[in-house]
């Protein structure tokens, strides 16, 4: 090998170095160095072997490589796949790139021999020489002890060199060392210094690998008593301690738990808890699962609100004040705000209230909630139970669960910032069950006065004090809340609202309101008394003011367009362009006062929404004494009809009906809608009345609507839901009300103008409704004359 310089392929190492003298088997997989290999192969099979500067390089350029690398022989080259290939190489000599002047589809270069230094007999004898040796060998076996993974052969080797240069090459080629160090070494030409360099390496390898040897003895003394698992917490203690950096970091946060917990005050049993899951999160290692569970229980507890409760206004004129302001109406629920207040202002120290507000829709059940909390000075805290069913919703899961998170109970306090916040739970009828608990049974804790104080939920395990709550709920109808929970709160009931409240609510709130959500000025729009009579009366039927407020809403972007789109600077709504803004009129009130027909009754139902007029219609045929029953009728609705038929059968005689006419008649009595569900008691004197009349032919009289239960023996008895069923009438143009004489008393709780509107005639037995609803007969000429209520009467019977 004479030859001092070649134009020879190049291949690229990433992260090896190769030594002369010395044989490396490394594997090949990009195109450019199989390319390069394969030329070489073709050759004399000389290949330079140089590294690269920076690793991540794919397509290296000579920039990318360093100058000096090593002129190697390929000995061998084995295929492993169609991409990738092994070679076995043995370095031949140093050598330096003048150029690289190919680099596809291989790198190809200028390849310069570097000559070696030749060590003399004297300089290998020297002590000089000998000192560096020994102490390289030294170093060495130093090495090998502490890394414990050094082959006994290579050692041995060591020990047998006296060459400086082949020994450093040798030593740098057979350990772990960084490819740059490496690098270094291969670009020292000098024998002498090459192996100095490598003792420098070799010394400051030996240190770290000491210092990595006496934390891991420390760490295995220190887990002599603790799991296995705390391992990595423990590596990171003595790190900080070696770097005195002790306290900094986890310590620190402990320390700031149990300051925080200390300065809030709480009773023994919550501070003892809150401290040992403080101690727990000392214990667990840095980023565990355990330690991210402990640290957000501690979270949610500090943020709790403990010491936290807000000044309760308990004036009541501005209280007062307040609630005539926001809401039109609503007296009984006013009331008893105002001596909810006026008892909290005498005993401060009282437990918290529990009110349940009950009416249909629209009537201002959560609005009125909201007013008072602000009429209050308390915090709201709003929860929709609104199909809620699964218990954890209300009492919160247990913190070991994965996504655990506190029940809506504390979360609503701790939104509210105050330990004594008005909450509201809306739509507490719509709760529901299944097998992951029962919602409702988890609130009989919450909503008893007696227990709330010491409420445990789930995931805080703390007793959290809620006496000083005052709860709120709102449902549309007690049926299908149970009786247990039922039983713990106070009732008031929000009846339907007059047309001349609507009117009222209508003109002070709703319809400012949506001029204001329009962008419609005070000046740029009037809405004539008269015309919204009528949209109340025409365009609504309803127990709240939901519907009316999105007629006004409607009214509202008509006029947007017309304020904008034309000349218009002002509009006014009357009761003649009213259909031009709300089109045709959908409910036309039912003139009833000229129309005495047979068979059919006017009754008075009681709904969710509100009161309803619900005809009767009965025909009688001639047949075999079949009863037709059709309608959609509940099982107790039918079982009035019954009722009805035995009653006037009893009567038959006096009552002017055959005998047998149970047997040659058939009966069909019908409740138009029959797609609407219909069930109770409180239509059976509507019923008796339709079946005598299509019995006798004689007519009903238009006018008259009537609600009560019959009895077999004739006897009307009490119902429910008179308010509403007589704002019903007065909405339908009825004139005279037929009711059950117990109910006269209710008739304090209507509202002034319907009981204006209205005649009310008390009934005990059903002569008395049959004297008042049906039409005379041909042949009298006089009426009897029945009992009407007049509210003198009706103060005598209250003794005012």
């Amino acid at each position: 090998m004479e030859q001092t310089s070649w134009n020879i392929p190049v291949l690229a190492l990433r992260g090896l170095t190769v030594f002369p003298n010395m044989n490396m088997t490394f594997d090949v997989e990009r195109k450019i160095s199989i390319a390069a290999l394969e030329r070489a192969m073709e050759e004399n099979q000389l290949i330079f072997l140089v590294s690269q500067r920076e690793i991540s390089v794919v397509h290296p350029e000579e920039k990318d490589l360093y100058q000096i690398g090593t002129l190697s022989s390929i000995k061998q080259i084995l295929r492993i796949s169609a991409t990738s290939c092994r070679v076995i190489v043995e370095g031949v000599c140093r050598a330096q790139m003048k150029r690289l002047w190919q680099i596809e589809p291989y790198l190809q270069a200028n390849v310069e021999e570097i000559p070696q230094s030749d060590e003399t007999q004297a300089f290998l004898r020297s002590p000089r020489t000998e000192a560096l040796l020994r102490q390289t060998m030294s170093l060495f076996d130093e090495y090998a002890t502490l890394s414990g993974n050094v082959p006994e052969e290579l050692v041995t080797r060591v020990m047998d060199s006296h060459e400086c240069g082949d020994l450093a090459d040798y030593i740098t080629q057979n350990i772990v060392m960084r490819h740059g160090d490496k690098q270094e070494i291969l670009e020292e030409l000098n024998p002498f210094q090459r192996l100095r360099l490598l003792n420098t390496m070799l010394a400051k390898e030996c240190n770290v690998m000491g210092f990595e040897k006496e934390m891991e003895e420390k760490v295995r003394d220190q887990l002599s008593s603790n799991h296995r698992e705390q391992i990595i917490r423990t590596q990171i203690r003595v790190l900080q301690h070696e770097l005195g950096e002790d306290g900094i970091g986890g310590d620190d946060e402990i320390g700031t738990y149990r300051n925080k917990i200390l300065a809030l005050g709480l009773p023994e049993e919550a501070e003892k808890l809150l401290l040992k899951e403080v101690n727990k999160l000392s214990r667990q290692p840095f980023g565990s699962a355990e330690g991210a569970v402990c640290r957000n229980y501690l979270d949610v507890c500090l943020e709790m609100p403990w010491n936290v409760s807000t000044e309760e206004r308990l004036d009541i004129p501005t209280t007062r004040k307040l609630l005539e302001r926001d809401h039109f109406g609503l007296e009984k629920v006013k009331e008893r705000i105002l001596e909810a207040i006026a008892v909290k202002k005498l005993n401060p120290t009282g437990k918290g209230q529990i009110l349940c507000l009950v009416g249909p829709p629209g009537v201002g059940k959560t609005s009125i909630a909201m007013s008072i909390a602000k009429a209050t000075n308390r915090k709201l805290g709003r929860i929709s139970l609104g199909g809620v069913r699964d218990e954890a919703d209300i009492r919160g899961h247990r913190k070991t669960y994965i996504g655990s998170m506190p029940g809506r109970i504390i979360e609503a306090i701790n939104r509210s910032g105050s330990m004594n916040p008005l909450l509201l739970l809306d739509e507490i009828d719509k709760l529901g069950s299944d097998h992951r608990g029962d919602p409702a049974s988890a609130l009989l804790e919450v909503l008893d006065g007696e227990q709330n104080s010491s409420f445990r939920d789930h995931y805080l395990e703390i007793p959290v004090d809620l006496s000083q709550v005052f709860f709120i709920t709102t449902a549309n109808t007690t049926a299908t809340i149970p009786r247990p929970l039922l039983d713990r709160m106070d009732v008031i009931q929000l009846s339907s609202y007059t047309d001349e409240e609507k009117l009222q609510i209508a003109k002070r709130h709703l319809l400012p309101k949506q001029m204001v959500a329009h962008g419609i000025a005070k000046t740029a729009l009037r809405v004539q008394e008269n015309a919204m009579r009528n949209a109340i009366t025409g365009y609504t039927r309803e127990s709240g003011v939901r519907r009316l407020e999105r007629e006004l809403s409607r009214i509202c972007r008509k006029s947007a367009v017309k304020l904008v789109g034309g000349d218009v600077k002002r509009i006014t709504i009357t009761d003649k362009n009213l259909q031009d803004f709300l089109g045709p009129v959908p409910y036309t009130k039912q003139k009833t006062d000229h129309f005495d027909q047979v068979g059919v009754v006017n009754g008075l139902a009681w709904t969710q929404v509100g009161g309803e007029l619900l005809e009767v219609e009965v025909n009688v045929m001639d047949g075999t004494g079949k009863l037709e029953l059709t309608g959609n009728l509940g099982t107790v609705m039918k079982e009035s009809v019954q009722a009805a038929m035995s009653c006037l059968r009893s009567r038959a005689k006096e009552l002017g009906l055959a005998s047998d006419f149970h047997k040659t008649k058939d009966i069909h009595v019908h409740f138009p809608e029959g797609a609407v569900p219909k069930d109770g008691p409180s239509a059976g004197i509507a019923i008796t009345t339709a079946i005598l009349s299509a019995a006798t032919g004689r007519g009903v009289r238009g006018d008259v609507a009537m609600t009560g239960e019959v009895t077999l023996r004739g006897r009307v008895l009490n119902i429910g839901g008179l308010k509403e069923k007589t704002m019903a009438a007065k909405r339908n143009g009825i004139h005279t009300v037929i009711i059950p004489h117990g109910n006269v008393p209710d008739l304090e709780e209507i509202d002034q103008t319907v009981r204006e509107a209205l005649t009310f005639v008390p009934a005990q037995t059903v002569d008395d409704v049959f004297a008042v609803a049906l039409a005379p007969q041909v042949e009298d000429v006089v009426v009897p004359e029945k009992p009407v209520v007049t509210f003198e009467a009706v103060d005598a019977v209250f003794g005012q």
